[in-house]
C-alpha cells in the first residue's frame, strides 16, 4: 500500500462527493445549494490537484488536467455567485449558472475518480 496513493484518492473522491452535495437539488432555487459546501468543493479540488503535481505518468497528466478543469469550474462558480450576489443581483439566470458551472466540475471529477480507479487496477503488485 501506497500512502500517497492513499491520500490522493481520498481527496480526489473527498472532492467528487463534497461537490456532488453541493450540485444535488433543484438548479433554480439556491437555498438548496450551500455556499460553505461549495467552498469545501473548492479547497478539496485545490488539495487533490495538489497531490497529483508530482505524478510524472501519462495518465498522471491526464489526471492533473481533469483536476485543473474542476478547479476553473469551481473557482467561476463562486465568482459567478460573488457577481450575482454583490453586483447584478441573484436571480434564476445566476443560480442556474453557479449549479451549471458546478456540474461541469462534477463530470471532471468523475473523469478523475474513472481513471485513478482503472490506474489502481492495472498497477501490478
Amino acid at each position: 500500500m501506497n500512502l500517497s496513493n492513499v491520500i490522493s484518492g481520498f481527496f480526489i473522491i473527498l472532492a467528487l462527493t463534497t461537490n456532488f452535495g453541493f450540485f444535488y437539488g433543484d438548479p433554480t432555487v439556491i437555498a438548496e445549494h450551500s455556499r460553505y459546501e461549495l467552498f469545501a468543493a473548492i479547497i478539496f479540488n485545490l488539495i487533490a490537484t495538489v497531490y497529483k503535481l508530482g505524478d510524472k505518468t501519462q495518465i498522471g497528466a491526464v489526471l492533473l488536467a481533469t483536476s485543473l478543469v474542476a478547479d476553473i469550474q469551481l473557482i467561476s462558480s463562486a465568482s459567478v455567485w460573488a457577481f450575482g450576489e454583490y453586483v447584478v443581483g441573484m436571480n434564476t439566470e445566476v443560480v442556474v449558472a453557479i449549479i451549471s458551472l458546478s456540474g461541469g466540475a462534477m463530470i471532471a471529477n468523475i473523469v478523475s475518480v474513472i481513471l485513478f480507479t482503472a490506474e489502481t487496477i492495472k498497477s501490478k503488485r
